[in-house]
Formats: C-alpha cells, structure tokens, sequence
C-alpha cells in the first residue's frame, strides 16, 4: 500500500471528518453522520483506494 494522499489533502480529509462525525453525534444531520469515518480514515492512513483506481496521487514524491 503505497501513499497517495498528500499533506494538505489529509488536513481537509480529517477536517471533513470531524465536521461530518461532529454534525452526526449532535443530531444535525443523524446517521448520515458516520460517512465522515470514510474520509477519517483515508486521512490517517494516507491512501485512499479510490485514488488508485483514478491514478490519482496528491503525496509528493520522495527523491
């Protein structure tokens, strides 16, 4: 599994998530709420599957 979520792309992941979790434990938006463990864990583990299969890849290269 290889990286392919970058810096800034993880923050709004993680951002998303907490507002996402945070609308969904208060009521606001109910269940929905719990879409917001997706982009958590993408954010966290830095790798998003769906990236792979678009050949998308926001992580800076290495050299």
């Amino acid at each position: 599994m290889q990286n392919n979520v970058g810096h800034t792309d993880k923050l709004l992941r993680i951002g998303a998530a907490v507002i996402l979790l945070g609308l969904g434990a208060t009521g606001v938006i109910g269940w929905w709420g719990l879409i917001g463990l997706v982009p958590l864990a993408t954010g966290l583990l830095n790798w998003c599957p769906a990236y792979r299969l678009l050949g998308i890849n926001t992580c800076k290269l290495k050299p």
